[in-house]
């Protein structure tokens, strides 16, 4: 098997795909010849590689609405989960609004859109679900609310992948360590302390690039990736051996 074409002419469902991992991700599906639907807060004046659909995943009414549109459209292959929500805080400034957001976006989100897509695959008796988890699900200071949505999104992907592999259905979860996003620039500018603070924990010495993480998230995609389930795949550097 030619693996670089294992994804051609499949369809791939990316949450978050106008920004960073999400563009990145959807970005190199189109480069490999799979067809990609997109879901995104805001769709204006974007160029996408394939068919984009504006939503408020925020809301659990408009999302249902909007997955059961693109599923009676689009033969769905497989699912990446990759829009999340993280809000910094410790135990000490907590806001149980901030645990029920977190929550909501990054483990409600994700277990609404593979839900409405498994029967799909269940009939091919085959796809692939990819969670974008993230190294902060070990343990970061100042991470409460995400650690733990993040936490529970690996054990949803480990719980998944039990039930489903019957069916020829993977399900895996891709975890990051920081990436060179603009949301990490809001909070770490070039050259700041608090980005030399971040690249100290790293071995390789610099960030993740959204590309990096979206070549493991294809790799798990791959038709020779069909023995690889309820595995954490990290994307960082080195950085979560180096904090043992």
């Amino acid at each position: 098997m030619n693996t670089l074409q294992s994804l051609k002419d499949k369809m791939f469902l990316v949450t978050g795909a106008t920004k960073g991992i999400g563009w990145a991700i959807s970005q190199r599906l189109a480069d490999e010849g799979a067809h990609v639907v997109g879901i995104a807060r805001n769709v204006d004046e974007i160029d996408y590689p394939g068919y984009l659909y504006g939503g408020d995943l925020s809301n659990a009414g408009e999302t249902e609405e909007l997955l059961r549109v693109i599923r009676e459209k689009y033969p769905i292959d497989g699912v990446i989960n990759n829009v999340g929500l993280l809000i910094p805080g410790t135990i000490d400034t907590l806001e149980l609004s901030a645990l029920y957001q977190s929550f909501d976006i990054n483990v409600r989100v994700a277990a609404q859109v593979a839900k409405a897509f498994v029967p799909g695959m269940k009939a091919r008796q085959a796809g692939r679900i990819v969670n974008i988890g993230s190294r902060v699900a070990l343990g970061t200071a100042n991470r409460s609310s995400y650690a733990a949505a993040k936490a529970a999104l690996t054990a949803l992907s480990q719980t998944w992948a039990l039930e489903l592999a019957p069916y020829g259905i993977t399900v895996n979860t891709v975890a990051p360590g920081p990436v060179d996003t603009q949301l990490f620039r809001d909070n770490h500018p070039f050259g700041s302390d608090a980005e030399k603070r971040v690249l100290s924990g790293i071995p390789m010495g610099r960030l993740a690039q959204s590309a990096d993480v979206a070549a493991a998230v294809l790799f798990l995609l791959r038709d020779d990736a069909g023995y690889i389930t309820g595995q954490v795949l990290g994307v960082d550097g080195g950085s979560t051996i180096a904090g043992r």
